[in-house]
């Protein structure tokens, strides 16, 4: 066998892949870096105005050469073929560096990853060290180059150049340039890997000789050291000391080694969920820092969080100076870009930044974007990962002082020993005083480091294992955290993922053209606060990614993010058979922190494998020779092959697969009885009863009382599912009345609803015969379909009724299981049948008729009984009958939670309009129109046919209506038309809308309108078209002309007033979801609007004058053409400033609204002109001009309430209140009117 088949053999199963050294070339001499010294230029802001190499003006030690790989063992490795020019550009991205013996010359540390081209990824880890220049020709060159900056600069800035003042002398200056070690492993070991090589570094460094020679080390790590099972530990053994690393088992979240306190540390909590969450939304990162590791660190922390998600765009967290382009892409990336110091930020000049994070690691600050969703439950959730850095004593603000970090403050390394002595001193005051001594003496603790080794810590362990375990704590416990957020929120997503493809060629090949997630019905079941955000997030490409996983999985074997999310959820139910807490927006907290950091700690305590140790290898003796200070030319040929006789090298790709993959399966599928007994209790303890694992083992008393206790238990959570629907409708004043405590309170509708499908779903698949794909509701709503297709006439109780001729109005519409579910089938939004069976429920409720739709499914006992076996809760006769009647007391309340959830749909809208046949000529010769709005949008002008009163027409969802526009051309001989009212009805919900008319449109009689705008409310409906549900009558309305016949007295015009404006100002008190329609409030029967008509017509003279009625907008023209008049000649020069703008606002208004291309008549121009006023806050400077106005003594009588100061500025001082608060008027009220 080849060396490179020896070395490729065994990889997938190896610790590391290659190990490499990086540096200088002697014989090729020192190459200018022009890309690395081009990005050091551009961060810096210079303009190049003529190519680098002429212009190097630096000193010659701090300019950029170029680094190449001096070697590289084993030559190749088949599974990971190596990339020498990455690997190059990675381990050393500033190129070569160069110290004379006055710099500091402290090891650093740094690591990177390469992905390639299958999306796997493979890890590097670099030592750099500096060594002596022995070359005398790099020297020379060196000297050469001062010597040349020295000519360019005057005399006595060349007198300068000494060490002190960073110069370079060959004659009395050292010079050390820098070098790489790196190790390249298939998994991130970051610890092992940092730890193997600063002891490969102090073997080189020691006065003495290391105990074997280094090929030994390196022969070692590459052939003999496995990597660790999952779920096990490994030793294996270094240059001084052991060094231990450990692998998740399959149920685990997947190894991160990068230590997740830092970024914290360095970013903090408010920061790093900022992060966070611009990650998951897809934005572009940038994060910038002068230290690499610092870089890898934060970039590999925040993916790492991601799970069960991943990264899907341009990921470099070292972005190299060839690739400095890529920050052009206007594609989602996430790159690191290294600063250097003294950079000025806003000389840095990036594209498209208002889609930009840019993270400034150093300043711990962080710029966002413009506009984005915040993460749910953000504070709570910022909280709960604040006390888990408290309790490892980090705190949650960040910003950490530079002292925190290795040796080097200014490169940032990750923090080590350090950390561990800083600790150990901090509350004890005798070592607190030693090292006080220890600084007054020069002694450094860090030297005491090489005689004792490293330091002991707990349980015999090193300090430095001691921070490896607190770190592993940490980074496990705050990924639970991140993990169990998305646990919460996507517990159901697998109900909602659309599998519709035959097999997995099929379905690649129509990948593109496919629907794969229900988004609709998946957000329609999600609380309300996390709407906006996962509306952003499922359109996402990682989502996406994650849902094309889950299909594949049902041909391929499981991802394995995927294969440990889906455990994860599946626990959860084990645990609680579907909690309700699951549904709800109030924040989980993770509860595994503790059991997650316990077995991390068990397998770093008790070490499963151990490697074999370095030994001894078949050498060319004299070569490789110590040489203290230099790290030796390694002999190749040894390096070159694996062996051949350890028991795990030759051990196949396949087995080992295999193995694993049969332990992860049994591990992760079976449960242990300990852990079953323990399932079990907990679930007892919660009022929930588990299905056995094993029902075929118990007797059939078990079984029975078993099943019996399930029933039990889901009719108690129906009720108290329903009850606490009915509080959190009710509110306060449910728990005013006793009903509920007041912390009940505070679900969102949606949630509660989304809760109750849940609970239905698990009722509908209790005792079901076969098991089916789809949701249960839906299997047996379909199969109750197809049995009554033959009695639909029957189900559907008659056709739609009329009522009787003489009472014309809306035609009655009949419930229907098969009407409301074929309403369900035709929505091309939803895409699967869980989501079909929710939106049906919905429906029901939302129409009163769940319960009643849900005893017409049971009513075919011979199809429940094909159905469900005999001791399912749907053949449990009495518990069913309870579970009815619970379901029966929604029907008290009011829910719109299939209009309100389901906006894009087209749904059908039937409008009758409704003539006053006494009075009007039923038959009109001109064209009607009508124009339907609801908070949603309008329907637009929809034509009706010439005496037709009724049309059915299909619109997008308008939601709950709020106006109607009706109008005509007053084309013909009988263009008058006297409308009661128009009645609209959402076919599908049944909900229907009254607006009330009582008035003429026509030219020459009313007040002249051709077009009027009237406001609707929802109609209770009668006992006809109730069907069993039981509600009232609704209560006689009259229509506002009818209503302004009536001469009310000044005493309840001014109570009306009041009343009025006290239901605007509850209107805005009460929260958001709950204000109702602010239209019908301003406009309706018992309106603003209304209201101060009232006060307007007391005392108005009224009285016809040349068969012609005065209205209240005549009165309101004329004191606005006095005011104009008054303004021409002069009259109101005098006026104070303020009074004369406030003329000059009336006049505007009025002549805009007087100019509108719309035909609406003088009590809608007073109506519009009100509704103006109170939105722009007018009405209480009006009112003072039209008092003062002499037109108002023609017109109004002595008495009346306009013409009395006191009543004046009373209605004013009410008015006042409506300044508080921000008016919105319907697009329906204002259209045409140009302000």
């Amino acid at each position: 066998m080849s060396g490179t088949n020896a070395a490729s053999g065994a990889a997938p199963c190896r610790f590391a892949h290659y190990f490499v050294i990086c540096g200088i070339d002697t014989e090729t001499g020192l190459e200018p870096d022009e890309l690395a010294a081009f990005l050091c230029h551009v961060l810096k802001g210079k303009m190049l105005l003529q190519p680098l190499w002429e212009n190097f003006e630096q000193s010659p030690l701090k300019r950029t050469f170029k680094s190449k790989v001096l070697a590289h063992y084993p030559e190749n490795v088949e599974w990971n073929p190596f990339d020498q020019d990455a690997v190059n550009m990675l381990c050393m991205p500033k190129g070569l560096s160069f110290r004379t013996q006055a710099d500091s010359r402290e090891p650093q540390f740094h690591s990177f990853l390469i992905t390639r081209e299958d999306g796997s990824r493979t890890y590097g880890f670099v030592h750099t060290f500096y060594e002596e220049v022995t070359s005398p020709q790099i020297c020379s060159a060196m000297q050469t180059l001062y010597q040349i900056l020295d000519e360019a600069d005057s005399p006595s800035s060349s007198s300068c150049r000494s060490a002190a003042c960073g110069g370079y002398d060959a004659s009395r200056d050292t010079l050390y340039v820098s070098k790489a070690l790196c190790l390249i492993t298939p998994m991130p070991f970051m610890h092992a890997c940092r730890r193997f090589l600063s002891q490969m570094h102090r073997a080189v460094t020691a006065a003495s000789p290391p105990p074997l020679p280094l090929e030994s080390y390196v022969h070692n790590i590459l052939y003999e050291v496995p990597l660790p099972p999952p779920g096990r530990s490994l030793k294996f053994h270094g240059v001084y000391e052991p060094i231990v690393c450990q692998r998740p088992g399959p149920g685990e979240l997947p190894l991160a080694d990068f230590p997740l306190g830092q970024t914290f540390t360095l970013l903090g909590v408010e920061n790093l969920v900022q992060l966070f969450n611009c990650t998951l939304l897809e934005m572009q990162i940038l994060l910038y820092s002068q230290d690499y590791q610092r870089l890898m660190t934060v970039a590999e922390g925040i993916t790492t969080l991601l799970f069960p998600f991943q990264w899907q765009h341009v990921y470099v967290p070292i972005l190299p100076a060839s690739l400095l382009h890529f920050l052009d892409a206007p594609v989602p990336y996430l790159m690191g870009l290294q600063s250097k110091e003294g950079t000025d930020r806003s000389k840095l000049e990036l594209p498209q930044e208002a889609n930009l994070c840019f993270v400034d690691i150093d300043n711990h600050c962080i710029e966002l974007p413009e506009d984005f969703p915040q993460f749910p439950n953000k504070p709570e959730f910022i909280q709960e990962l604040s006390e888990v850095l408290l309790r490892y004593g980090i705190s949650p603000v960040g910003g950490a002082p530079p002292t925190s970090l290795e040796d080097d403050g200014r490169n940032g390394n990750l923090g080590g020993e350090q950390l561990a002595v800083l600790e150990l001193l901090q509350g004890n005051a005798t070592l607190e005083r030693l090292q006080a001594l220890a600084k007054r003496t020069g002694v450094r603790v860090e030297a005491l480091r090489g005689v004792g080794g490293e330091g002991e810590g707990q349980g015999g362990r090193t300090t430095v294992e001691e921070e490896e375990l607190r770190n592993a704590k940490l980074n496990v416990q705050l990924r639970e955290v991140f993990a169990s957020r998305f646990t919460t929120m996507f517990a159901d997503y697998e109900a909602f993922v659309i599998q519709s493809a035959p097999d997995l060629e099929s379905w690649l090949t129509n990948r593109e053209q496919m629907h794969n997630f229900d988004k609709a019905s998946f957000l329609s079941d999600q609380p309300e606060p996390y709407l906006p955000f996962l509306s952003h997030f499922i359109e996402t490409q990682m989502f996406a990614t994650f849902i094309d996983n889950k299909i594949m999985s049902q041909w391929e074997e499981k991802e394995p993010l995927l294969r440990v999310f889906d455990g994860r959820i599946d626990k959860a139910r084990l645990y609680n058979v579907r909690a309700p807490s699951l549904r709800s927006s109030n924040y989980q907290r993770c509860t595994v922190l503790k059991e997650s950091a316990q077995a991390i700690e068990q397998r770093l305590m008790k070490i499963d494998h151990t490697a074999i140790h370095p030994h001894l290898l078949d050498m060319k003796i004299g070569q490789g020779k110590y040489e203290q200070g230099f790290f030796p030319k390694l002999q190749s040929d040894v390096l070159s092959v694996g062996p051949t006789n350890n028991k795990w090298s030759n051990r196949t790709a396949t087995a080992q697969r295999r193995k694993d993959r049969h332990r992860q399966q049994t591990e992760h599928l079976t449960l242990d009885n300990d852990l079953k007994e323990k399932y079990m209790q907990e679930a007892r303890s919660l009022g929930k009863n588990l299905r056995q694992p094993k029902l075929s083992d118990l007797s059939p008393a078990v079984i029975a009382q078993t099943n019996w206790k399930f029933v039990e238990g889901l009719l108690k959570e129906c009720r108290m599912k329903t009850k606490r629907m009915l509080v959190e409708k009710m509110g306060r004043e449910a728990v005013e009345l006793g009903h509920g405590e007041a912390n009940i309170t505070g679900l969102e509708e949606n949630t509660l609803i989304a809760s109750l499908c849940d609970l239905l779903e698990r009722i509908w698949s209790h005792g079901l015969q076969v098991k089916q794909v789809c949701r249960d509701t839906q299997t047996h709503t379909c199969a109750y379909t197809c049995t009554e297709q033959k009695h639909t006439h029957t189900l559907s109780n008659g056709p739609e009724r009329r009522k009787s001729e003489s009472s014309i109005g809306m035609p009655s519409l009949r419930a229907s299981v098969i009407q409301d579910m074929r309403h369900i089938q035709s929505m091309g939004e939803i895409k699967t049948d869980v989501g079909r069976a929710r939106a049906w429920i919905r429906l029901s409720l939302e129409k009163k008729l769940l319960s009643q739709h849900l005893k017409q499914l049971l009513s075919r006992q011979a199809l429940t009984k094909k159905l469900y076996k005999r001791y399912a809760f749907l053949r449990c006769e009495e518990e069913k009958e309870q579970f009815l009647f619970h379901l029966l007391s929604l029907n008290t309340v009011d829910y719109f939670c299939f209009t309100s959830v389901f906006t894009t749909i087209m749904i059908p809208y039937r409008a009758v309009i409704i003539p006053i046949k006494k009075l009007s000529n039923a038959m009109t010769t001109s064209n009607p129109w009508v124009c339907v709005s609801g908070e949603l949008g309008d329907s637009g002008v929809r034509q009706i046919t010439k005496n037709i009163l009724e049309m059915t027409f299909d619109c997008q969802n308008l939601g709950k209506l709020t106006t109607v526009q009706l109008g005509h051309d007053n084309s013909g001989l009988l263009a008058k038309w006297l409308v009661d009212c128009v009645m609209v009805r959402n076919e599908i919900t049944g909900h229907t809308y009254k607006f009330p008319c009582g008035r003429w449109l026509g030219k020459g009689v009313d007040d002249g309108s051709l077009e009027r705008v009237l406001i609707g409310e929802l109609a209770l409906p009668n006992a006809d078209e109730d069907f069993g549900r039981g509600c009232r009558t609704p209560d006689m309305q009259h229509s506002p002309g009818q209503t302004r016949r009536v001469k009310p007295t000044s005493a309840q015009i001014q109570e009306a007033i009041g009343e009025a404006v006290n239901s605007i100002c509850k209107h805005f008190h009460k929260p958001e979801k709950e204000r109702g329609s602010l239209t019908i409030l301003l406009c309706g029967e018992v309106g603003l609007v209304g209201a101060l008509e009232l006060f307007f017509h007391n005392g108005f003279k009224s009285a016809r004058l040349f068969q012609k009625t005065v209205f209240v907008w005549d009165f309101v023209e004329k004191a606005v053409a006095y005011m104009e008049s008054a303004d021409q000649m002069g009259d109101m020069q005098e006026t104070a400033e303020p009074l004369g703008l406030t003329c000059v606002s009336l006049c505007h208004y009025v002549s805009a609204i007087n100019s509108s291309p719309r035909n609406i008549g003088k009590d809608g121009k007073f109506q519009l002109l009100v509704c103006l006023g109170a939105r722009d806050r007018l009405l209480i400077q009006w009112l003072p001009l039209l008092v003062e106005c002499p037109v108002i003594q023609r017109m109004y009588e002595e008495s009346a309430l306009l013409r009395d100061r006191t009543t004046v500025n009373a209605l004013i001082a009410v008015l006042q209140t409506l300044h508080d608060f921000p008016i919105t008027l319907e697009a329906s009220l204002v259209k045409g009117i140009d302000l």
